[in-house]
């Protein structure tokens, strides 16, 4: 693997540790704000990307490239609603998106056809991913953000399961 793309996907490896770092902290913010649903769907979340994380690393040595793990920035701990923090999710989403689209693209120029299989891997999972916020922002805009709509919606968010997928 040339040093473009182990660059790229250790570029990648912080990118969904830093996701699974803030998803961990809003799952920490909807417990205080006493939304045990929402504080379950983005402890999963939180679980989901660090196993994206791994997936990553396990692949880079499996083929002999060097993982270098980086600092991770202070997540955000502070935010306006539950709307705010899936609106936030949805945004890191999109930014993991274009990263992912990026080391695919790069994979192509450098013709390293084993990345490109996993980054395809990766942009579909991208899709649910940000299906999955956006459906969660759909609700929380139908609630009205409290009362029984929020509560309902928390209910919710409270059925979500932990399988993480391998592949």
């Amino acid at each position: 693997m040339n040093q473009t793309i182990q660059d790229a996907i250790n570029e990648q490896i912080k990118l969904e540790l830093m996701a699974s770092h803030a998803y961990l902290a809003m799952s920490i913010y909807c417990e205080e704000a006493n939304l045990p649903g929402c504080a379950h769907w983005m402890r999963l979340q939180s679980e989901e990307e660090r196993a994206h994380a791994l997936k990553l690393i396990d692949f880079m040595n499996d083929r002999g490239a060097r993982v270098i793990l980086q600092g991770l920035p202070q997540p955000q701990i502070e935010f306006e609603s539950p709307l705010d923090v899936f609106t936030k999710t949805l945004e890191h989403e999109r930014k993991v998106t274009a990263s992912i689209h990026r080391i695919y693209q790069l994979s192509q120029k450098e013709y390293d056809p084993s990345t490109q299989v996993l980054m395809q891997w990766y942009i579909n999972e991208q899709v649910e991913e940000e299906k999955n916020a956006s459906d969660v922002i759909a609700m929380l805009q139908m609630a009205g953000g409290s009362g029984v709509g929020l509560l309902m919606v928390d209910r919710e968010l409270a059925g979500r399961t932990g399988e993480v997928e391998e592949e």
